[in-house]
């Protein structure tokens, strides 16, 4: 399908050290520009496949474990400083677009432009988010699951019982049709996640590893408490509170759920003892 384009429209995506916008940053890009009259441009370029880039920061384990970017693979790599005039003339008359960009690369590379003087703005842009169009059109209700696993309509949908009995119904139903469905995971391995076993049911409905239920706290690769959150992110909470006792008083004071203190209190006792 030919796209009906005023101006070019770059699709972009990045691997970045995390995801705090304001403090992460940019560790790799790759732009694929189209134009009006069809013509396809990329960076990096099919000769260069990567275009790394050094966030003068350290990279964290875990997130490494992710994209597979690590801090020997970046150390010689130019800074976002170094290319952002390249990256800015190529992104001048666009369009941006991407998979969940509205929310967190369109905002990061911001940040990035902005660091080095570079007054990046998004008046006059259209910014088109693929991930939003797709929740949109494939909705993520009770009542629109209900009706593609069972292919029935949900009545008296969010009366209270309505819908437990609909969920019942919809995990029958996944588990019928996925119970040999193999997919590949993050690291590249192959794995039939979706089996009739509570146990690994709960692994794979944990979409991030949190302590608590707001995830202000995760566990690391090590399965130590890590903070995942503000100044302290990325550092092990026993290590934070022996570093800095008054954190933890500043936490318990704090606007924080009592799941989340009562979970700073185990791990503080735990290390006391």
């Amino acid at each position: 399908m030919n796209l009906n384009l005023k101006k070019p429209l770059a699709f972009f995506d990045l691997e970045t050290t995390g995801t705090n916008v304001a403090s992460d940053r940019i560790v790799e890009i790759a732009i694929l520009k189209v134009h009006p009259d069809g013509r396809v441009d990329k960076r990096p370029s099919e000769a260069n496949e990567r275009f790394l880039i050094n966030p003068e920061m350290s990279i964290p384990l875990e997130t490494s474990l992710i994209h597979g970017i690590y801090d020997e693979d970046v150390k010689d790599s130019p800074t976002f400083a170094d290319v952002a005039p390249k990256i800015f003339k190529f992104l001048y008359d666009c369009d941006l677009a991407g998979f969940n960009s509205n929310k967190f690369d369109v905002p990061i590379l911001a940040e990035e432009f902005l660091r080095c003087g570079i007054d990046f703005s998004i008046e006059d842009r259209n910014l088109i988010d693929v991930q939003n169009i797709f929740h949109l059109m494939e909705q993520r209700t009770l009542k629109a699951g209900y009706k593609f696993y069972t292919g029935k309509d949900l009545n008296n949908a969010h009366e209270a019982m309505a819908d437990v009995e609909a969920t019942y119904e919809v995990f029958q139903a996944q588990l019928e049709k996925y119970k040999n469905t193999e997919i590949e995971q993050k690291d590249g391995n192959k794995a039939v996640p979706i089996v009739n076993d509570m146990d690994k049911l709960h692994l794979v409905s944990q979409r991030h590893r949190n302590v608590d239920f707001l995830g202000r706290f995760v566990y690391n690769e090590n399965n130590v408490e890590c903070f995942n959150f503000g100044k302290h992110k990325g550092k092990e909470v026993t290590e934070v509170l022996k570093a800095e006792p008054g954190y933890y008083g500043w936490m318990l004071n704090g606007d924080f759920p009592l799941y989340t203190k009562k979970v700073l209190k185990s791990i503080k006792e735990k290390m006391e003892s």
